[in-house]
């Protein structure tokens, strides 16, 4: 088996630093009634990934759907271990930024995220990622 890497980089919006199997939603994404806040479970009806975890992976979403209330799902989700190791965002997006800053301010270890230009977005393609620094390096087989 031979492993294949390449690195993208990332404007860091949320420093620090994750690594976990990637899943890149083909679909757009609200966390408020979109995200099992106890377990990480895509719970969105027709939605193509529903059922899959968010928990531990370095998520990949080109296009937030906003709700204020996403915040508070992700602060729920890391509060409960259930949150991505990372988040990539194809589309800028306060609302989870302000889930991340709050759970750090309550002393919780929250996930980096990173803004990805949509020229970039495409190539994030590969079974494992790393986020450190602002730079996500995906590995393929």
């Amino acid at each position: 088996m031979v492993l294949s890497t390449h690195a993208i980089a990332g404007r860091v919006l949320c420093p620090g630093s994750g690594q976990g199997p990637l899943l890149k939603l083909s679909a757009p994404l609200s966390f408020w009634g979109g995200v099992d806040p106890a377990t990480g479970r895509i719970i969105l009806d027709h939605h193509p990934e529903r059922g899959l975890s968010i928990a531990g992976t370095v998520l990949a979403l080109e296009k937030p759907i906003g709700s204020s209330s996403s915040s508070s799902v992700l602060l729920e989700l890391i509060h409960n271990g259930a949150a991505p190791a990372a988040i990539l965002l194809g589309d800028l997006d306060a609302i989870l930024i302000v889930g991340c800053l709050v759970a750090k301010e309550l002393g919780l270890s929250a996930p980096p995220v990173l803004y990805i230009e949509e020229a970039h977005f495409s190539k994030l393609t590969g079974k494992w990622a790393n986020v450190e620094n602002g730079a996500i390096t995906v590995v393929a087989v």
